[in-house]
């Protein structure tokens, strides 16, 4: 019984080691991220599919490069994404994007009609974080992205090449508990106006992100949960995703679109490589 007792004691201890150890790791990593130059800066989960404008906090010089791309099915055909999207802050906590959005669709099984290939807009965009607490583990941003919509390629030449405009302006909020757990919620109004019609449509997004970071590192796994209300109607999908780091400024992300309340839109599948330039991080 005492060797017994001997052994359930250094297990214990080597448990209680194991996690001193853990915590170690992740606090050493959050003070790399927020304490290693000025100004202050909160570390956050950045969701994969809807991602941010720039981290939120961004110090001036940082950049980032991201290439986007997806599958989603339809009932009768089904859309390919393709993205090149590039970030940038040009002074502290404000950061810039350049996004080039593709859509490629496959041909129709039934015959009935299907959007023609496009690249989908010019996304110009801006994003300022008013607030940063570290004691509070929490940073507010608002931001504003615009679309000059553009025409389907089998039109160019024959029509103008841009058909509309979309104004977006939206708030984020973002929360870590602890050293590992991230919340953020990313919500605004879209209004879209077609030059042939002149009408307006409106949608409103609300978009939120639960993370677990692995410890020690900028890997993690999430849920990102896209919602949206136009014309009465409401459309939620699930996004389980996945982060992981390739080499020192190369991450990959990996997104599962599973709707729950979306009308003839199947599972999807999205991916996202994340370059950051050595002299900027």
């Amino acid at each position: 019984m005492a060797l017994l007792l001997i052994g359930q004691t250094g297990y214990g201890q080597d448990k209680e080691d194991e996690k001193l150890r853990k915590k170690a790791e992740d606090q050493a990593f959050i003070d790399e991220v927020e304490d290693a130059q000025e100004p202050d800066k909160v570390l956050h989960a950045e969701p994969l599919y809807i991602d941010l404008i720039r981290d939120l906090g961004a110090r001036k010089g940082e950049r980032e490069w991201n290439l986007g791309f997806g599958i989603l099915d339809y009932d009768a055909f089904d859309e390919y994404e393709a993205l090149i999207e590039y970030e940038f802050a040009p002074i502290n906590r404000l950061g810039l994007e350049i996004e080039l959005p593709f859509s490629f669709f496959s041909l129709n099984t039934d015959g009935s009609i299907r959007p023609e290939n496009r690249l989908n807009s010019l996304q110009l965009a801006a994003q300022y974080t008013f607030l940063v607490s570290q004691e509070a583990s929490t940073s507010l941003a608002i931001g504003y992205l615009h679309e000059f919509e553009f025409i389907d390629f089998d039109a160019y030449g024959d029509e103008e090449l841009w058909e509309g405009n979309v104004f977006n302006p939206f708030f984020v909020g973002a929360k870590r508990f602890g050293d590992r757990f991230h919340f953020l919620i990313y919500t605004g109004p879209e209004f879209e106006r077609h030059f042939g019609s002149g009408q307006t449509e409106t949608t409103w997004a609300i978009n939120t992100n639960f993370h677990y970071m692995i410890p020690g590192t900028s890997n993690f796994v999430g849920l990102e949960i896209n919602k949206e209300i136009e014309g009465g109607e409401f459309e939620m999908v699930f996004r389980p995703q996945m982060r992981l780091e390739i080499t020192e400024g190369l991450m990959t992300g990996i997104v599962t679109g599973i709707p729950v309340v979306a009308e003839n839109q199947g599972m999807s599948m999205f991916l996202r490589l994340i370059y950051e330039p050595e002299e900027k991080r």
